[in-house]
């Protein structure tokens, strides 16, 4: 019987957000990590940032995926930091040429530059103080930002921490309309389910049904809650894992005053065993609480066992 087959599997980073702001004293309002992007210091550190990452991917032989600071660069966040359209558009344009110029000088022979968005409204509180949206609605909303980061030459739009179908499917239309391949990553609460109260399964399905993207990831929670997530149908499905350093709830991190990164090794250990219900995942990075300790740590516990390096 031969090896299962694993897909080429591509260095990501961590958590940006958590790393800049425990680690580095950055104060991100909303947790816009773009506002950086406006003066010489936080371009400097946005790139000591990645080049990180960097060096974790030629340390494995790996592909790189460098994953553009926009999380929070669509405009309801931008108007509430007073960015309007125009500023809006330029730095997203910008996150993409920093990345461009970081993989240039990396000298590493593939490097992925990857177009991120995330939720119009909080991620982790659906309803809280954004407007429920339909996938017209959500298309309509994310369009311009995927405009932007594709003409700045992004390789592919990814979209993370969402939790509901309808955002999913409006930000696909989006992607399809500009000519990009994108990817859809949800993330899900303490028991599996995602924050609107349905499985992954039932919303990837509801996804498919309509606007199918060209992969799904899982981010923003820790192993064990990926897991309760997964089932036999799901679980083959997803291209990428980020996730958190912590097993604490969504609230429960948004009401800590200190950085819960967990233990890197025991994260690590913990990812080799849910990949092993993973047979697809190409894409290997962290979310919230991890840094370039976390990732490396996963990169090596995987390059230790043959079968799933």
């Amino acid at each position: 019987m031969s090896a299962p087959v694993v897909p080429v599997r591509h260095v990501t980073d961590g958590g940006l957000e958590t790393d800049l702001i425990f680690h580095h004293g950055v104060d991100l309002p909303d947790f816009a990590a773009f506002v950086l992007l406006d003066d010489d210091d936080g371009r400097r550190l946005l790139g000591e940032y990645y080049r990180g990452y960097v060096e974790i991917a030629r340390a494995h032989g790996a592909p790189l995926r460098l994953e553009t600071p926009t999380w929070r660069a669509s405009s309801d966040w931008g108007a509430r930091l007073g960015y309007d359209t125009d500023a809006m558009h330029r730095v997203n344009v910008d996150a993409v040429r920093l990345l461009q110029r970081i993989a240039a000088e990396s000298g590493l022979p593939v490097v992925q530059i990857v177009g991120m968005l995330g939720p119009r409204g909080d991620g982790y509180r659906p309803g809280a103080w954004d407007p429920v949206t339909g996938p017209d609605d959500a298309y309509r909303y994310h369009r311009d930002q995927v405009r932007a980061l594709v003409e700045a030459g992004a390789d592919v739009i990814a979209a993370y921490t969402l939790n509901d179908a309808a955002e999913a499917q409006g930000i696909v239309r989006a992607a399809r309309e500009a000519g990009i391949a994108v990817e859809i990553s949800f993330t899900v609460e303490t028991d599996g389910l995602l924050a609107s109260g349905r499985t992954l399964a039932e919303t990837i399905a509801e996804v498919e049904a309509s606007d199918p993207p060209d992969g799904y990831a899982l981010n923003c929670a820790h192993p064990d809650h990926f897991e309760r997530a997964l089932d036999a149908d799901t679980a083959p499905r997803i291209v990428g894992i980020r996730p958190n350093a912590s097993r604490l709830s969504h609230a429960e991190l948004d009401e800590s005053e200190i950085l819960d990164d967990g233990d890197p090794v025991e994260l690590a250990d913990r990812m080799a065993q849910l990949l092993e219900r993973m047979p697809s995942v190409r894409v290997i990075g962290g979310c919230c609480g991890t840094d370039s300790r976390h990732v490396a740590a996963i990169w090596e516990r995987l390059g230790r066992d043959p079968v799933r390096a």
